[in-house]
């Protein structure tokens, strides 16, 4: 059994908080596990604690679009029926991994607000609080022009993500996010493109991705590290892939996991806060493995 965690790809150093916070929800996942729970129910788990925290850019601490809305993204598939199920743009509700995991039982598998709102209202999910009206102000304040929303486009992204191996052998993998800080609204990003995003299938792997979406999803990032764990162990089918994200200038990382318990917590950026939970512990790190560009000078 295996559990590991992600929050979020970017530049900016993790806080103490945000670090322990993993470690809680590496913690409550893999208890998960260990009581003969499943891949998927500790992914969701997981997450959803990440996301109730306020801590990340999901759920409680999504970050708000240009109009002063929250609209959430996420996404979840599990490795052994090959099920997946995610929302678009979900407004007013807290887990948003929770809502996809219910879609992915539906007879769709990607719903956007109106229709992910009707099946999370019928199953009780908690409401999203109301932004607080000062923090409304502040947010006006900061917003300085086209230049400033660039920069924070190109160096700020995140989302929170896990993948589990269980006591079967089965896998699963899920991401939430609030997308992009003050994005256009309509935006949509990798995490909730199955095979962008998120992918799982037992014969192959177990993948959670965070980063620039428009460039995950340029090669389908998730899939494409899946596909090559057939061949190669995670960590090289990781590196390769991220390779080629560098190759058109973008930013990523991952978590990438087989049913053999071999994984990579691997990424371009600077800091990708997260960890993993298995037999001999819990570790959590603010970084793990980089990929740099060719020709990098970086120390």
């Amino acid at each position: 059994m295996l559990l590991l965690a992600h929050g979020g790809a970017g530049t900016k150093k993790p806080s103490k908080a945000a670090l322990k916070k993993l470690h809680e929800s590496l913690k409550k996942g893999y208890g998960i596990l260990e009581a003969g729970g499943t891949a998927l129910q500790a992914v969701i788990g997981t997450i959803a604690m990440l996301e109730d925290s306020g801590l990340f850019n999901a759920g409680l601490g999504a970050n708000l679009q240009l109009d002063g809305i929250r609209r959430l993204d996420a996404a979840v598939m599990e490795g052994s029926r090959l099920q997946a199920g995610s929302v678009i743009g979900l407004e007013g509700i807290q887990n948003p991994i929770k809502a996809a995991s219910i879609v992915m039982e539906s007879p769709h598998k990607i719903l956007t607000n109106i229709g992910a709102k009707v099946l999370a209202a019928a199953y009780n999910l908690k409401p999203l609080p109301d932004i607080d009206e000062k923090y409304l102000e502040r947010l006006k304040k900061m917003t300085a022009g086209e230049y400033e929303l660039v920069r924070i486009f190109k160096k700020h992204f995140s989302t929170v993500g896990a993948v589990a191996l269980d006591s079967n052998g089965d896998i699963a993998a899920g991401s939430s996010t609030g997308g992009v800080a003050l994005m256009l609204p309509g935006r949509v990003g990798d995490t909730p493109i199955i095979g962008a995003g998120v992918y799982a299938e037992n014969k192959t792997g177990a993948v959670s991705c965070t980063g620039r979406g428009e460039d995950i999803i340029r090669i389908a990032l998730a899939k494409e590290v899946s596909m090559r764990m057939i061949e190669k162990t995670p960590l090289r089918a990781a590196r390769e892939a991220l390779k080629k994200i560098l190759e058109i200038g973008g930013d990523a990382g991952l978590l990438a996991l087989n049913r053999q318990g071999k994984f990579a917590i691997i990424h371009t950026t600077e800091k990708m806060p997260g960890g993993y939970a298995g037999k001999d512990g819990i570790i959590v790190k603010e970084g793990f493995t980089r990929v740099r560009p060719k020709n990098s000078h970086m120390r």
